[in-house]
């Protein structure tokens, strides 16, 4: 039979000694059951895992490899099990992969006698591309096994800080006698005796780390290492000199001992294949490279080859094709070559399917480990997937792996845990019964929890799988803080998905986690409040003017009060920037403190709460607005003045980097719930919202009507100075944004230049030689520039290249590619393929894209030389994208062992990384000025009360408050991807005036208290994801 000739394709830390049991969380497909049986005679396999338990699986011998497979993966609970293979000894005494295709009976010769080992096959470059905390945990093992035979070498220095993270998940916390006493007893590395003070001094830093947080460093510092995932197979060139050759996601390597020395991309291979000891590598031609074209290796034998030919076919498929390749049909005649084909699904097929389904929530055993996991929700019982079937009671979480909270004693590190972006259980404490539970959420009608007793009010934030991502099938924000206690707006919180040490990736997706218990009013009062006050519409647009009112005080007070003490009082803030900040908002702020209270007399006069014995016409508003819109004229001289404050920070900020820490802590506060700068806005985006509420005053009154005449002036005058300050306000909205977008991006020297405009952010898969690989794209009016989340606990992103707009070209290409929604970028000496992720999505890029370039053709706009000195896009393609796409970058290469600064972790552009979404300058203008404010009744999918907040929208966001005098938001939900609907029939919501929030299988329903308030709120929602062009930037933006 003639030789295969393969042609490739290219496209908490809890108690250290508690509990004895110690679960993670893995999730499982409602329709993952175990594979149906072939009839035939039985036999008793013996799978070895990797926590070295042994489980017998009882299955048909004319049972394909598969079933065998799919039967641990289900025994285990594994969504991810695509990652991992069984291998066995043949009877060449060989290590080979379990065919998934071929019958076990024609694989194992002796079955009973064999011991076949699961074991992970294919290493990801990324370990933030493994959504699921099980799966990560199952790697750690591989890991450990690994380090400890000696396959995976590093220095001592790697080993001591590897070791440290097992030993962190195993025991907990640092206690000096207990961790030397564990590590003389227990042997990880070879030669461990010396490295035991390198080790300890490591582990004493990872104090609160819980063990899915240790698994997430662990594989952080494992993948760096020239050896992580490598299986050497022993050959030979053609000077005979002893080589071995080694398969990774990026191609073919070669080692000498444990050095390589040579590395072949698979966009550089055209075939591989073998003619018995022969081992064949043909590459594509290139003038450049000084290789011949067909490269040959040899091997011990034919069947040495052939296991190696077969697991470089099955890395190939896995990592660079989209979906599982379709067998070729069989010959009638005759066959020449190997039949053999990857057979599963594609590492592509692998994340979209857990970020596209919804799983159910069970725990698993981590068999070494000591430390409890951290967690306030009550877990039911299951048998434990990775040990022996045996039944015994244990808590499961009923949450995602992120919904984790402390309890009171160990406070040190609760704070830090994920919450689930979109389970609103992480807010309960007590047990719930079985009865309790159904489809993993509880009836919501208990106490508040006795942690929330303890704590008080605290806002907790996950941005998502996001959804997880954001990453993973629920909306979270990614975790890919490399600090246990990596803050989001004063939260302790670790950022959602992407890279996310509990599991999706994520989600950043905040979400409402306040207990049903507090505030909860009953239909007969609902019923009695709403007949008693004013169903006039004009009452409750009057209303929406104080709900307003009363939250842009609060955002006042945040610069007034809260920036002022945190920052002002320092001796690090220049005087002028102080005097600057104070002379344009305390006026503002003790102005509008005495409008607030006017109002809320008016109202209170309206409602007939107050003085009902006072005789007038109260009944109106339009007087009190034009009173103080009046007064206010004077002080809107300095709103101009809101570009030298955002000018004198950025100019404090260069000379003083011990300012720009103070900031970056203070918007890392509760009370700083959106950027600082935002703040600084406000008062210009508070005149464009008097102004509509204004106009939807005079469309409601008659001309006839007392309160036209008042409200018709207020808004002429108000039209007035929004109309003077319109120009500035894009401007400094621009302006605000790039120095936003500047705190998110590394690698960049000078983002902030005159005549650069912000246009679009957002998701695309960019085409590169390791496949479709997800990318963050940033569009201005001269260059695009496209980055991936870096592997820092700063939660930046990290720039890999920059295309000029000047002389760009673009074109559909998903024939071309074979991937839908793929559309070319043809640049100066460069080509960047790229795929949205839907048709809306890539006409949004595509338009915008488009009239950047007839932009940058007629502008004389900034020069486009954005990127630092070490990175650099003038190689052909190939190359640049290989390098500038390196993982295995400096920038990264300290995340363990330095410590890291705090960053924002939900901004917009973490938002939509885990969304997979964009947004535009236009959106963010909207969003922005379509603030709104009020009470609301919210309940959950599967609850039956009704819960009283306080929300205000903002930002794409709305914001959870208990009471409108709260100082700081206790919970926040990102809207982007969320639809906002009324609920059907078949939902059982018989009340009015309620919306739905949907995304994927995460619901709320929210009830307002009018007509009014309800279409108010639809519009809001609807206009923070509604798709806009880069058209409505250029024109002057009606503020509707």
């Amino acid at each position: 039979m003639a030789e295969p000739d393969q042609e490739l394709s290219s496209p908490g830390a809890g108690q250290r000694l508690g509990a004895p049991e110690t679960l993670g969380i893995s999730t499982l497909d409602p329709t993952h059951k175990p594979p149906a049986m072939p009839s035939g005679r039985h036999v008793t396999i013996r799978v070895r895992m990797l926590d070295d338990t042994e489980e017998l699986f009882d299955i048909s011998q004319k049972a394909s490899g598969k079933v065998l497979f799919d039967l641990v993966c289900s025994h285990m609970n594994l969504t991810e099990g695509d990652y991992f293979g069984l291998e066995f000894q043949n009877q060449q005494k060989m290590m080979v992969w379990l065919d998934h295709i071929k019958p076990i009976i024609k694989q194992l010769k002796r079955p009973k006698h064999t011991i076949l080992q699961f074991s992970v096959k294919f290493f990801p470059p990324d370990h933030a591309q493994l959504l699921e905390e099980l799966t990560r945990y199952l790697f750690a093992l591989q890991i450990k096994q690994d380090l400890s035979c000696g396959r995976l070498t590093c220095n001592d220095t790697s080993a001591a800080l590897i070791v440290s993270h097992i030993i962190q998940s195993e025991i907990g916390d640092f206690e000096e006698s207990h961790c030397r006493s564990h590590l003389l007893n227990n042997n990880y590395i070879p030669d461990q005796m010396p490295l035991i003070d390198k080790i300890m001094e490591s582990h004493s830093k990872h104090l609160g780390q819980s063990p899915a947080e240790s698994d997430y460093h662990l594989l952080e510092v494992a993948r760096k290492l020239e050896m992580y995932g490598i299986r050497l197979h022993p050959a030979k060139d053609r000077e005979g000199t002893k080589l071995s050759l080694a398969v990774a996601h990026t191609g073919v390597l070669v080692f000498q001992g444990h050095t390589r020395i040579n590395a072949f991309n698979w966009s550089k291979i055209r075939k591989l294949s073998f003619k018995r000891k022969r081992f064949l590598i043909k590459l594509r031609p290139d003038l450049n490279s000084s290789y011949q074209d067909t490269l040959e290796f040899l091997m011990a034998s034919r069947d040495c080859c052939k296991v190696f030919w077969k697991i470089c076919v099955e890395y190939h498929a896995f990592f660079r094709l989209f979906e599982e390749p379709k067998p070729k049909p069989k010959p009638v005649l005759f066959t020449r070559g190997s039949s053999f084909r990857f057979s599963g699904r594609t590492q592509k097929q692998v994340i979209d399917y857990v970020r596209e389904s919804e799983f159910k929530k069970i725990p698993f055993d981590r068999k070494h480990s000591r430390v409890q996991h951290n967690t306030r929700v009550q877990l039911n019982s299951r048998p434990s997937p990775l040990s022996s079937p045996r039944h015994r009671e244990v808590p499961v979480e009923s949450g995602a792996p992120e919904d984790r909270l402390g309890s009171p004693s160990q406070h040190h590190w609760k704070e830090s845990a994920l919450v689930s972006a979109e389970d609103p259980l992480a807010s309960r404490t007590t047990r719930a019964s079985p009865s309790q539970q159904r489809n993993g959420h509880d009836d919501r009608k208990g106490s508040m929890s006795n942690t929330d007793e303890t704590r008080g009010p605290t806002r907790q934030t996950l941005l998502d799988p996001l959804s997880q991502g954001v990453g993973s099938n629920s909306p979270h924000l990614s975790i890919s803080s490399g600090h246990p206690l990596g803050m989001v707006n004063g939260q302790r919180s670790l950022e959602l998905c992407s890279h996310s040490p509990d599991g999706r990736q994520p989600s950043p997706l905040t979400s409402p986690l306040l207990n049903d218990a507090c505030s909860v009013r009953t239909d007969d009062e609902d019923e009695v409040r709403r007949k008693r006050f004013p169903t006039d519409r004009a009452y409750f647009i009057a209303k929406e003017l104080l709900t307003t009112e009363r939250t842009y005080v609060k955002d006042l007070e945040v610069v007034t009060v809260s920036f002022q003490s945190a920052v002002g009082q320092d001796e690090a803030t220049p005087d002028s920037l102080k005097n600057t900040v104070l002379s344009t908002f305390e006026p503002l702020h003790k102005f509008h403190a005495g409008f607030l209270r006017e109002v809320e007399q008016r109202l209170a006069l309206w409602e007939g709460r107050s003085n009902a014995h006072i005789k007038g016409d109260y009944q109106r508003i339009g007087d009190v607005m034009l009173k103080n819109l009046q007064a206010l004229k004077p002080l809107t001289a300095n709103l101009h003045r809101q570009s030298d404050i955002l000018l004198e920070l950025e100019k404090a900020f260069k000379a003083s980097r011990r300012l720009e820490n103070l900031c970056r802590d203070f918007e890392l506060q509760k009370v700083c719930y959106v950027p600082l700068n935002v703040f600084i806005l406000r008062p210009l985006h508070r005149l464009v919202h008097y102004k509509q509420i204004l106009e939807r005053l005079c469309k409601h009154y008659p001309a006839t009507h007392v309160d036209f005449r008042d409200c018709r002036a207020a808004l002429a005058d108000v039209s007035e100075v929004v109309d003077q300050l319109q120009g500035s306000l894009m401007k400094m909205e621009n302006f605000q944004k790039l120095l936003e977008l500047k705190k998110d991006l590394l690698g960049i020297d000078n983002l902030v230049v005159p005549g650069r405009e912000f246009i679009r952010l957002g998701c695309l898969s960019k085409l590169s030689g390791k496949g479709l690989q997800q990318r963050m794209f940033f569009l201005f009016n001269d260059v695009i520039l496209y980055t991936s989340r870096g592997m820092t606990p700063t939660n930046q992103f990290k720039v890999h290249g920059q295309l000029p707009l000047r002389g760009m070209t673009i074109r559909e290409s998903e024939e071309e590619w074979g991937v839908p929604h793929a559309f070319t970028l043809l640049g100066q000496g460069q080509s960047v393929v790229v795929a949205a992720s839907s048709l809306t999505e890539m006409e949004k890029w595509m338009g915008d894209i488009k009239m950047g370039i007839e932009i940058a053709k007629t502008s004389n706009g900034p020069s486009s030389e954005l990127l630092t000195s070490n990175l650099t896009d003038n190689k052909c393609p190939e190359d640049s994208l290989a390098e500038a796409e390196s993982e295995d970058d400096m920038a990264a290469s300290h995340t363990s062992l330095e410590k890291p600064t705090h960053h924002r972790g939900n901004t917009m552009v973490h938002v939509c990384w885990h969304r997979n979404t964009s947004v535009s300058m236009v959106d963010f203008s909207i969003a922005v000025e379509n603030q709104l404010s009020g009470n609301l009744l919210r309940k959950f999918k599967n609850s039956n009360g009704w819960q009283k907040l306080w929300v205000v929208f903002t930002n794409f966001s709305l914001f959870f408050y208990k009471s409108h005098q709260d100082d700081y938001p206790l919970a926040s939900l990102p809207l982007l991807g969320y639809s906002v609907t009324v609920p059907s029939d078949n939902e059982n919501i018989h009340k009015d005036y309620v919306f739905k929030l949907h995304f994927k299988s995460h619901v709320y329903y929210f009830r307002s208290e009018s007509e009014y308030a309800f279409e108010r709120w639809m519009e809001v929602i609807r206009s923070a994801t509604a798709p806009s062009s880069l058209s409505q930037v250029l024109n002057s933006k009606d503020p509707h």
